[in-house]
């Protein structure tokens, strides 16, 4: 179940980006080694039994924030030299925004997000992102999954690893506190204890014949009992999550409330992990991604390539959300991109790697139903304010969303931890 690359579309860094490229290790072991020595020893925050399970989606590509939630009441968007073929139409047009605010609207194929958003569980944060100025696909992912923009890229863990590493786990001795759904660990996760990438936690069993499993698992229990740390830990954490997903049956697993995910490996990852959450079983941080958000060529926001992402995103959010009604009170999502693409269109009716762009917060304590922006006086996509003369500004530092989330959230003051030489503004997307 592949789905961080979707489709063999955009620039050729990102058509070359090997999926090793981007991400972290693929296994414990070295996810293990790679905990950095300057990390505390000790527990420095947090309680266990009140915190949320937090999601992460990461759009890879580089998703156009102004196509998926158009800025129609800024009059700029729809100057004659910006986006005359792929601006979406104001509210009350053919194919128009849905909107939000009376400036801000959906694109169409976003639709099936505005029950969320309209029951006050989903929050938009526009103008936002990493404000490193790079436009590579490879430094702009490195930069906000180490949770280190501006900063030397000479860290090994991710910012979610040290979140993981500065709070106690949710469950005692538990094997598996984070998990990736796909065959590698993102680089957010480099050096996450106790934490893996299992690209289909159904089939995520002992290899070989069943019969003789247990006698098998028996002599790499005894080969790795008296290895060097951390390969023995990690080799003991593998078998015992093995175990432990044995005991939740996802093959039956049916979504509450009649929620539909799509059968996209995106919408199946996403069902997988409500499953998860659903089992207790102590998983802290889960992420599933979301690739081919490249849009340099006929772009397509209302019937082709970025039409088809959107709908498979909003589909695959919404069941989510419908699905985890129960349980909303507990989890928090959070949608992120690397960057976001340049204001104006180019002459293949697609979209160039810009800057600024928005995020998506789901989750039953979100301040929703509302978007978080500093649009300045209303004209942010003016000449004169664009982002290098070309993009939307980062107005709203996406370090401020992701810290206040695990501050509020999931009970984690460590935040010059998590996010060294930064100091966090809250934007209240947590109510």
């Amino acid at each position: 179940m592949s789905h961080r690359i979707a489709r063999p579309c955009g620039c050729l860094e990102y058509s070359q980006l090997s999926r090793r490229g981007f991400l972290g290790t693929s296994g414990a072991a070295l996810a293990a080694a790679a905990i950095p020595a300057w990390l505390p020893k000790v527990v420095l925050a947090g309680d266990a039994t009140s915190r949320d399970s937090l999601v992460v989606v990461f759009l890879r590509g580089g998703m156009d924030g102004l196509t998926a939630v158009a800025p129609y009441g800024d009059p700029n968007y729809y100057a004659p030299d910006l986006r005359p073929a792929l601006a979406i139409a104001p509210p009350g047009s053919a194919n128009g925004a849905i909107d939000l605010n009376g400036f801000f609207g959906f694109a169409p194929a976003l639709a099936p997000l505005l029950p969320a958003y309209q029951a006050g569980d989903l929050a938009v944060i526009h103008a936002t992102g990493s404000p490193d100025p790079t436009r590579s696909h490879f430094d702009a992912m490195s930069y906000m999954e180490f949770g280190i923009p501006l900063q030397p890229l000479n860290t090994v863990s991710g910012w979610l690893a040290r979140h993981l590493l500065s709070v106690p786990p949710l469950a005692a001795n538990n094997p598996l506190r984070g998990v990736m759904v796909d065959d590698l660990l993102p680089r957010s996760l480099a050096g996450a204890p106790n934490t893996l990438p299992i690209a289909d936690p159904a089939g995520f069993s002992f290899p070989g014949r069943s019969i003789s499993a247990q006698i098998r698992a028996g002599v790499i229990d005894a080969d790795y009992l008296d290895a060097t740390q951390p390969l023995a830990s990690a080799a003991m954490n593998t078998i015992d999550t093995i175990d432990l997903l044995q005991t939740i049956d996802f093959a039956n697993y049916l979504p509450a409330n009649g929620a539909v995910y799509p059968t996209s490996g995106f919408g199946m990852a996403l069902k997988s992990i409500a499953a998860l959450l659903k089992a207790d079983v102590g998983v802290e941080v889960a992420e599933a991604d979301l690739g081919g958000w490249d849009t340099h060529a006929q772009q397509g926001p209302l019937t082709g390539e970025l039409a088809g992402l959107m709908t498979d995103l909003a589909g695959s959010l919404a069941a989510f959300h419908l699905d985890m009604q129960a349980r909303l009170g507990n989890v928090t999502l959070v949608v992120m991109s690397e960057f976001g693409r340049r204001a104006d269109q180019n002459s293949s009716l697609g979209t160039d790697h810009g800057h600024g762009n928005c995020m998506f917060v789901l989750g039953g304590n979100v301040a929703g139903g509302r978007v978080i922006a500093d649009w300045t006086s209303g004209e942010l996509l003016h000449p004169d304010l664009l982002y290098g003369g070309d993009s939307l500004a980062v107005t709203i530092d996406y370090r401020d969303i992701l810290a206040e989330i695990l501050q509020t959230r999931l009970q984690n003051n460590a935040l010059d931890v998590v996010f060294p030489n930064y100091t966090p503004t809250f934007r209240g997307v947590i109510g």
